[in-house]
């Protein structure tokens, strides 16, 4: 799916179904995280401001599905509790800044391609997040059925803003594969949680 080049086991969806409540809190602080991420990228290439602008649209979408997630959580009784770190993400921008030392424009473009990873792993896991859901009669199936087709979007917008920031488009696809292949290695580690990336 998209650039993902390791799957997520289908039974990380019977994992993260087992237990909505963890998987909520965790949905929810991953959404908050995007948010942020978001705006401090904006604020990281300011000379741009289409590019800028661009990413303060993610922002606010991803905040409004931060704000869907507490509603969902409320109405469940179930506390937001304090985030966890996301060893995943974590991960993956780890590998983004190993090697050479990067000139301020290819970092911020690493940074841009880690993020539409993450989307791209995200719109991954909530396809099986909504069919599992709806084979549960879960009324969240169309809720995640909706975020799968935002976070294939948000995916398209970091790959686009990456390649208008390089301006080479070949040499930003080319990174993006190599990211890829890592973070492919990286989630054959995962899906033993329920959590979102775990």
């Amino acid at each position: 799916m998209l650039c993902l080049t390791h799957p997520t086991d289908p039974s990380w969806a019977t994992t993260a179904t087992a237990d909505l409540r963890a998987l909520l809190a965790d949905h929810a602080h991953c959404e908050m995280k995007a948010a942020s991420n978001a705006l401090s990228l904006a604020t990281r290439w300011p000379a741009t401001p289409r590019v800028a602008r661009a990413l303060v649209d993610l922002a606010e979408e991803e905040l409004r599905h931060f704000r869907a997630v507490v509603d969902e959580l409320e109405r469940r009784a179930i506390p937001l509790g304090r985030p966890e770190v996301d060893v995943y993400a974590a991960e993956l921008r780890k590998l983004a800044q190993a090697g050479c030392k990067k000139s301020p424009e290819a970092s911020f473009v690493d940074r841009l391609l880690v993020g539409a990873l993450i989307e791209a792993r995200s719109c991954e896991r909530f396809r099986l997040l909504a069919d599992a859901l709806a084979a549960q009669g879960d009324a969240l199936a169309s809720f995640y059925d909706e975020l799968f087709a935002s976070e294939a979007r948000h995916y398209r917008t970091l790959l686009d803003l990456a390649i208008e920031v390089s301006g080479d488009e070949a040499a930003v696809r080319a990174r993006l594969a190599d990211l890829a292949r890592a973070e492919g290695e990286l989630a054959r580690t995962l899906g033993q949680r329920a959590s979102i990336h775990g």
